[in-house]
């Protein structure tokens, strides 16, 4: 038995960047090539993206994104579905308005939609995505287009804070995962629909304990949980999200640690391929979820 299915994973999310080029190339090809293997056991889904300062603002450019983006499925053609950039509400990721990002989806969902294929979009929890998904819907109106922009939304809906639970409420210009209520409202408000929503992206930051910190670099820069409370968030948040009814799908990001303290170590595995108490809990809760809501 693979690891993804002892772990109770039932899909990945396999990031592409951009960076302006026609088609993959190099090391990407190789990258898809496994992305392709992956996809005939379970569910892929690919994120196509790049950085603020790749934001396809033009007719010409977003042509070229979408061209690429288009190749990228012909390499993986079991792929399940695509993700339209990456927290495009985000100034790390885009620096063009909600309207590009609205005219960049609207050409992507008729250069790649088809049959089985699902293309989502991305928000950060951060960063006024209420405002952001308002004005995109907007221009979506003012453009009088009738085909949809998506067929399902993504959302990361990450703490405010590592020490915060999935169930916290936030204030307008934040929508976490205890949010929901208030994002399921603005999407069917804005779009005039009942939503889909896929978690795309959420995660725990653990410590690293000494026997371990010989195969990581670097400091830690932000505060972190122990591995035993990473591993109780997450299995909180799976069972949140089961319990949300327009909750398609969780990814958590990632499986296994970054090297690098200063990045990411919120996955399921410590860097050496061993398990994380938050392994367990992810099976577990992967499990069980939607089976005890209230």
């Amino acid at each position: 038995m693979r690891w993804e299915h002892r772990l109770g994973v039932e899909a990945i999310r396999v990031w592409v960047p951009w960076r302006g080029e026609a088609r993959p190339a190099g090391a990407r090809v190789t990258e898809l090539a496994r992305a392709e293997e992956a996809a005939r056991r379970m569910t892929v889904v690919l994120a196509v993206f790049g950085f603020a300062d790749r934001t396809p603002k033009t007719t010409r450019a977003q042509a070229r994104f979408c061209g690429y983006a288009r190749r990228v499925l012909t390499a993986v053609p079991d792929a399940r579905a695509v993700v339209v950039w990456n927290e495009a509400n985000s100034p790390t990721y885009w620096s063009g308005s909600p309207a590009q990002y609205e005219t960049l989806l609207a050409r992507c969902y008729d250069v790649l939609h088809r049959h089985g294929l699902t293309i989502l979009d991305s928000t950060a929890s951060a960063h006024a995505p209420e405002s952001f998904l308002r004005a995109v819907a907007a221009a979506y109106r003012t453009s009088g287009r009738r085909r949809p922009l998506v067929d399902a939304f993504g959302h990361n809906p990450y703490p405010a804070d590592a020490l915060e639970p999935p169930t916290a409420k936030h204030k307008p210009g934040f929508l976490g995962e205890g949010d929901y209520a208030r994002l399921v409202r603005i999407l069917a408000r804005a779009f005039g629909c009942r939503p889909q929503i896929w978690y795309l992206e959420d995660g725990f930051q653990s410590s690293v304990p000494r026997s371990f910190r010989r195969r990581y670099s670097g400091r830690e820069t932000v505060p972190t949980l122990t591995p035993a409370l990473q591993a109780e968030r997450l299995a909180a948040a799976i069972r949140l999200a089961g319990c949300q009814p327009d909750v398609r799908a969780f990814f958590n990001f990632e499986f296994v640690d970054e090297t690098r303290l200063a990045g990411w170590q919120s996955g399921l595995v410590w860097r050496g391929v061993r398990r994380k108490p938050a392994a367990a809990a992810f099976a577990a809760a992967a499990r069980d979820a939607g089976s005890d809501c209230p």
